[in-house]
């Protein structure tokens, strides 16, 4: 009997099958990169638009407008619980790579030290305050940065 044919038909169907799980597998690879790639576009997006909620809250205790200090407190305060940054701040620090959640780290601190000033009553003209605001701008700048180069995105 001759083996040759028979031996050559099995060497090409298991190729033919190998060939098909291999590309499968790189098929479901790259779907799951693509899914964790828009879940983490989702979150940035939604960590941005939390923290630039909370700044301009902060930004509205600040304006001289005659509030009492306890108001000015309360204010302040609710900034920071109803811009939901905090959750938000965690869900980065999971599913981020380092370089966004060391960049996340220091823009939500600089955000915390522009809202520690306001509780203490600098208005938005004083120069501590336009100094940590701008040290805020900057380091939020940085974050986007980060997060556009981890999403691929072309940094400007």
């Amino acid at each position: 009997m001759d083996w040759g044919p028979i031996v050559s038909t099995s060497l090409g169907a298991v190729i033919g099958i190998a060939s098909t799980l291999a590309t499968d597998q790189i098929r479901t690879r790259r779907g799951r990169e693509d899914k964790d790639q828009a879940a983490r576009q989702q979150l940035y997006g939604d960590y941005l638009a939390a923290l630039a909620r909370t700044r301009n809250q902060l930004r509205m205790a600040a304006r001289p407008t005659g509030l009492p200090d306890e108001e000015r407190l309360r204010r302040t305060a609710e900034a920071f619980h109803e811009g939901n940054a905090y959750e938000l701040r965690y869900q980065i620090a999971v599913a981020a790579p380092r370089e966004v959640v060391e960049a996340s780290t220091a823009a939500f601190r600089s955000l915390r030290d522009l809202r520690d000033l306001v509780e203490a009553g600098a208005l938005h003209t004083s120069e501590d305050y336009v100094q940590a605001r701008n040290r805020w701008e900057l380091l939020l700048a940085e974050l986007r940065i980060a997060m556009r180069r981890d999403l691929g995105r072309q940094v400007f």
